[in-house]
Parts: C-alpha cells; sequence; structure tokens
C-alpha cells in the first residue's frame, strides 16, 4: 500500500540552524481501504449503521481514539479513518478483542479479507490491515496528548 510518510523527523527551528529531532508525536493515522464487493455497497452500509452503538461504545473502551469514522470514497471503495494514540499493533489488537464479530461481518462484504474470524486470527489481521493501511503523516494542534489526558481537561460545553 501507499507509504505517504516522511523520512526524516528532523526540523529546523527559527531560534537555530541546528536540526531539532522532536519526540514522536503520541497519535497516530489509520487509513485502512476496503474494496466493497460490487453489489453490496448498500448491505454493508445497514450492517454499519445497525453496528453503529456498538463500534461507538467499542471506540470509548478502547480509551485510545481521538476521531474514527467509516468514509465512502468510490462506488466499491470504503476507507476505515481513524487517529489512535500508541503503538499501531496493540491498537489493533486491541479492536480485535472488543470488536471481533462487527470486523467479521464487514469483511463479509469485502475483498480481499483476512482469515476470519478475526478474533482467532489476529496475526493475520494485523498484517492485513498494515498491508491495506495508508500511511501518512498526521498535524496534530496537540501532539503529545493523549485522548486519556484531554478527557481529563474541562472540555465541556459552555
Amino acid at each position: 500500500m501507499l507509504d505517504l510518510l516522511p523520512k526524516n523527523t528532523s526540523y529546523e527551528t527559527s531560534m537555530t540552524s541546528s536540526p531539532v529531532t522532536l519526540p514522536p508525536q503520541v497519535q497516530n493515522a489509520l487509513n485502512l481501504v476496503l474494496q466493497i464487493i460490487p453489489g453490496q455497497e448498500q448491505a454493508l452500509g445497514a450492517f454499519l449503521a445497525s453496528n453503529q452503538a456498538a463500534i461507538n461504545a467499542a471506540l470509548t473502551k478502547v480509551g485510545t481514539v481521538h476521531f474514527a469514522r467509516f468514509l465512502p470514497v468510490a462506488q466499491n471503495t470504503i476507507m476505515v479513518v481513524t487517529t489512535y494514540d500508541g503503538d499501531f499493533k496493540t491498537y489493533i489488537v486491541e479492536f480485535t478483542q472488543i470488536l471481533g464479530a462487527i470486523f467479521d461481518g464487514i469483511f463479509k462484504y469485502v475483498r480481499p479479507a483476512p482469515p476470519l474470524p478475526v478474533k482467532d486470527n489476529v496475526d493475520a489481521f494485523v498484517a492485513f490491515v498494515d498491508q491495506y493501511n495508508i500511511k501518512t503523516n498526521l498535524y496534530s494542534a496537540y501532539p503529545y496528548c493523549t485522548v486519556q489526558t484531554i478527557l481529563g481537561l474541562d472540555c465541556q460545553p459552555e
């Protein structure tokens, strides 16, 4: 899959012309591209809509997801787009344990698909997601704040 990550993490600051290596930000991007079986777009949409409450509960339970959405990008293509904290494999494994049945349901409508059930094929699922993930850089206004840090702030409506 496409890899759009920069290879250099050194930056020059306005205070000095010497490169400064910044610590890695805590958030990461997942841009998983899935090809829907022709004619199954409506069925997949209905499946996702009927399971949205369970998906939202799992996102909350994992506790590392800043943003998440299913994004139709073409007639037979949907993306799973998330911003999450921490390590890729840990993130995918946590979701596999919490939402394995939902992923199994999604993969009835897409090809290729990883071996099912994903809960029993975790390493293959991690490899599948890694293969079909478009790796990109991610801008963050708060690069060192985790979801849990942000939840601890007073971010309630005024």
